[in-house]
């Protein structure tokens, strides 16, 4: 055999053998929905753009988020395999027709992150998430939520925004300004920085599905601020749905743009263990796939990031896969109906 024949043996079999055009979920490379990599200046041809931030060196509690980038590429793949190999797709949530053929996604890899120093990864979390808003629609995959910080701001800057509102799904508020044992940048701190940047006051922040405890004067500092709190509380008196119809509305009300932020501890931990700081009673699965569908139906969403997965906490792999879906479903609503 020629060395010409041996070079186009692979193509050969792939055009001859029926089926070699589907990748099965677990084969291939472990990028976002199985998108081509691409380089982070040459995707202002596609719907979103998804880029990683492999660090947890701002968490108050169990570590592990390093891992969550690598767990939700991985489980996404998934939802590639059906797109191809059943093409265009009923979903069955939500009962719509889904054409992933639509939809354009590409993985720029990871953020560059130094595990001993946090300002210079919030530095290139801004940089990196600046580029991609320059160009299109980004997705981050973290991380602790400290994380959020610099990305927001790098959202502000890249896509060029005056004013942007802000949908936090967590259990936790992140408004601690400043720790005695963590100082002003970390995990619980987030929000407060972003409240603190000149790009939204805290009437544009709206926050679903806080729960556990806060400082005992926490409601007249939400009433203070006009912080549009939701609190679990309410979302079951409410439904969920409404909820998050009043959430997206407040943070999108004379603003460019709102970003979302998803906290997979949001979930109830009974569902998404794998975290790093689990607090009973949170949403179950339905409500959470629930809230990136009302919130996919909005054109004012112009990024989002998914954080705190931590994969290590979760045998069953089934945080990573959640969080993926949610991904997935809020990216569909924006792109593929």
């Amino acid at each position: 055999m020629s060395d010409s024949e041996n070079r186009h043996g692979a193509a050969a079999f792939r055009e001859s053998v029926s089926g070699s055009e589907v990748e099965l979920a677990y084969a291939g490379l472990d990028t976002f929905l199985k998108a081509d990599p691409r380089d982070i200046g040459a995707v202002e041809d596609v719907d979103a753009a998804v880029f990683g931030v492999p660090y947890d060196g701002a968490v108050s509690n169990r570590p592990g988020a390093r891992y969550g980038p690598g767990a939700i590429r991985r489980a996404s793949g998934w939802w590639a395999y059906l797109s191809e190999y059943k093409g265009g797709l009923t979903n069955m949530q939500t009962g719509k027709q889904v054409n992933f053929d639509d939809l354009t996604v590409a993985d720029v890899g990871d953020a560059p992150v130094f595990p001993m120093d946090r300002e210079t990864t919030g530095r290139s979390i801004t940089a990196h998430m600046s580029t991609i808003a320059s160009q299109t629609f980004p997705v981050m995959l973290g991380g602790d939520h400290y994380c959020t910080f610099p990305a927001f701001r790098g959202f502000a800057e890249g896509a060029d925004h005056e004013r942007v509102g802000f949908v936090q799904i967590d259990a936790h508020t992140d408004t601690v300004s400043e720790s005695p044992l963590f100082g002003t940048d970390f995990h619980g701190s987030s929000t407060a920085r972003i409240a603190d940047s000149p790009y939204v006051d805290y009437d544009a922040v709206s926050q679903v599905g806080i729960r556990g405890y806060e400082s005992p004067a926490f409601f007249d500092f939400a009433e203070e601020t006009g912080l549009n709190l939701f609190p679990m509380r309410e979302i079951e008196e409410r439904g969920i749905g409404p909820v998050v119809e009043a959430a997206i509305e407040a943070a999108a009300e004379d603003t460019d743009a709102v970003y979302v932020t998803f906290d997979i501890d949001a979930v109830d931990p009974g569902t998404a263990p794998g975290t790093g700081t689990p607090v009973p009673g949170g949403l179950t699965s339905n409500q959470a796939l629930k809230v990136m569908e009302v919130l996919g139906a909005h054109d004012d969403v112009g990024a989002v990031d998914m954080m705190e997965v931590a994969p290590r906490y979760d045998s069953s792999e089934g945080t990573e896969r959640l969080a993926s879906y949610l991904l997935v479903t809020l990216l569909e609503r924006l792109f593929a109906e």
